[in-house]
Parts: C-alpha cells; sequence; structure tokens
C-alpha cells in the first residue's frame, strides 16, 4: 500500500471516529427524538467507514491510526462547553453542523495533498464527504 493511500486511510478512521465520539457528546443532551434517531444513524454510517478503513489498513500490514486521548478531550470539552448554557434542538444540530463541515474540509485537504492515491482509498473518502454533505442537509431541518 502506498503511503499516500494510508494517509487517507488514516484520516477517514480519524474524521469518522471524530464524528462519532462528537455524536456521543451531544447525543446525551438531544431530547428531540426525531433529532436522536437521526444522529444515531449518523454514527452508525460513520462507524462502517471507519471500520473499513481500518481494515483496508490492517490487511495491508500497516498499523491503523491510534487516537489521541488530548484531542477526544478538547473535541468533548468543547462540545459540552458550547452546550452548557443551550442546549436547544436548533444548538445542538449547529454543533453537529460545523463538525461535519469540518470533517469535510480535512478530508478534502487529505485528498488533494495525495492526489497519487488508487481509486478505492480515493472512493472511500468520498463517501466520506457525500455522508457528511448529507448529514448537513439532514441537519439544517433542525435549525
Amino acid at each position: 500500500m502506498k503511503s499516500q493511500e494510508v494517509k487517507i486511510y488514516r484520516e477517514i478512521q480519524r474524521n469518522a471516529d471524530m464524528a462519532m465520539k462528537a455524536i456521543d457528546t451531544i447525543a446525551e443532551k438531544v431530547e428531540n427524538e426525531e433529532l436522536s434517531l437521526q444522529i444515531s444513524r449518523q454514527s452508525l454510517g460513520y462507524s462502517e467507514l471507519h471500520n473499513e478503513a481500518v481494515k483496508q489498513l490492517i490487511d495491508a500490514k500497516t498499523r491503523p491510526l491510534q487516537s489521541s486521548h488530548l484531542s477526544d478531550a478538547v473535541l468533548k470539552t468543547g462540545l459540552r462547553y458550547n452546550t452548557m448554557l443551550n442546549t436547544s434542538t436548533s444548538r445542538l444540530a449547529e454543533l453537529l453542523i460545523r463538525e461535519n463541515n469540518n470533517g469535510i474540509l480535512e478530508m478534502e485537504k487529505v485528498l488533494r495533498a495525495n492526489g497519487g492515491a488508487g481509486a478505492k482509498p480515493t472512493a472511500l473518502a468520498k463517501q466520506l464527504i457525500e455522508l457528511e454533505e448529507k448529514n448537513v442537509r439532514c441537519l439544517k431541518e433542525y435549525l
């Protein structure tokens, strides 16, 4: 496996992992049943992409990315801080939209920086971007 492909798979893994952690952090504050169901579906989609990226890395005998406890803590603390005074459905949807948009930007950057990667990791990365774009469209209904 080329180093460019490894970078893309690791970014997919990192991106999906951060999204699932953001959803888990927000989910405990969601009171709207429809939004709760929506973000559960989103988390499942991220989980599938995360697992596929990890599988590809393991199959290539490459170590998957190890999650940083510091970045996890920063993400969770930031989300908890941003929901301390306002846990309305629209506020929670807004925060998740921001996380999705950040994920899209980061994935696009990695794709551009690793243009020589094969079709398979590029297709999986584009699947992740499409999922995040779809999530943003769905979450806008809750603003």
